[in-house]
């Protein structure tokens, strides 16, 4: 029996700890798993990393960056539009035509919506503009079924017809559409403790959908009836189909969308923690995903993403933004070389084939 020291001692600690509280943010456990790291440094393949938004950074940074990661093209997906949006594609031009690209943003903006007649003109207008500067790509983003409204003040849905000009011009001039109209589904849900994303959100919550008009169902079925009314014109899925948590929906409006292609940007934290599945999408669809980062350019970043696609390391940090997606680990994908090249730099090769 210990002594009266000793028991003293003990209760104490016991009350310590009764009394200890730790804030969800404070909480970052380190792993007590014992398993081999591979890091690597660079990847098998050249890459071309066809999502990023490079306004805000330095170009002969970026290119530091790139050299030291094997990054051989970076398309800069510019949030800036007019005169502004010309300015940032003759920047990157200028720092390194070969090794930059650009992809304009569209600007809903301005234009008379008492008469969609000139909407629409003035949006092809902005378009030609870029195009007449080079863009390699038009993105259409979440704006688009959030917070654009018709002359009645209306919501404009994604799949109006009205719009169907814009996404055939783009189809004539050979530039693909990226589409991003949704989020995450933790997105549409209160921020609250039944929230996987509660920390993201938290820190973000001007990112959350939750009290949109649209349910993200129904702007998922507004876009793909996009993609099958312009079946001419190449649409790029932004973030897996901003659906990846649910890759047997993707895999259906792939197949039944075969003008459309999905990128892999910002969503390894999603993927990598269902990697049977995400194995399987990968080799079964080879031919129609784009490696992409969506995050600053960082040594660390971009061999995260390596580690994630090439080897077979299990429970590793996932690339992400300060205030990270969820709390849980990723596992490598261990893709075959055929598809890493494909994924690297392949299919990027068929959007950008003017640029090599």
């Amino acid at each position: 029996m210990p002594d009266a020291s000793g028991q003293d001692k003990f209760m104490a600690m016991v009350s310590a700890k009764a009394e200890v509280t730790l804030p969800l943010s404070g909480f970052h456990p380190v792993s007590m798993l014992h398993h081999t790291e591979h890091v690597v440094a660079t990847p098998r393949f050249p890459v071309i990393d066809y999502h990023n938004h490079l306004d805000a950074q330095e170009p002969a940074e970026v290119l530091r960056v790139m050299d030291a990661c094997g990054i051989e093209h970076c398309v800069n997906i510019t949030m800036q539009v007019g005169d502004a949006a010309v300015a940032q594609i003759e920047r990157y031009r200028a720092a390194d035509a070969k090794r930059f690209s650009t992809i304009g943003w569209m600007d809903w903006t301005g234009a008379d919506a008492r008469d969609f007649g000139s909407f629409v003109r003035l949006s092809l207008e902005r378009l030609e503009r870029l195009a007449a500067h080079g863009i390699v790509g038009f993105k259409i983003w979440k704006d688009l079924g959030l917070t654009v409204r018709d002359a009645n003040g209306a919501l404009l849905r994604v799949d109006d017809e009205r719009l169907a000009p814009i996404f055939d011009r783009c189809g004539e001039l050979g530039l693909p559409v990226m589409v991003h109209i949704g989020d995450p589904e933790a997105f549409f849900l209160p921020i609250d403790a039944r929230n996987e994303r509660y920390e993201e959100l938290a820190a973000h919550p001007d990112w959350s959908f939750y009290g949109a008009q649209y349910s993200k169902d129904e702007l998922l079925r507004q876009r793909d009836a996009v993609f099958k009314r312009h079946p001419l014109t190449t649409f790029v899925g932004a973030h897996i189909a901003e659906n990846s948590e649910d890759l047997q929906r993707v895999s259906a409006m792939l197949d039944a969308c075969p003008n459309v292609m999905v990128d892999i940007s910002a969503r390894a934290s999603e993927l990598g923690r269902q990697p049977y599945s995400a194995r399987k999408f990968f080799l079964r669809y080879a031919d129609r995903i784009l490696f992409g980062a969506d995050l600053v350019p960082e040594i660390e970043m971009y061999r995260l993403y390596y580690r994630f696609l090439e080897t077979a390391d299990e429970y590793f940090e996932y690339p992400t933004h300060a205030s990270r997606q969820g709390r849980w680990m990723i596992y490598g994908l261990d893709l075959p070389e055929e598809v890493l090249f494909k994924v690297y730099r392949g299919n990027a090769l068929r959007l950008l084939s003017d640029r090599f």
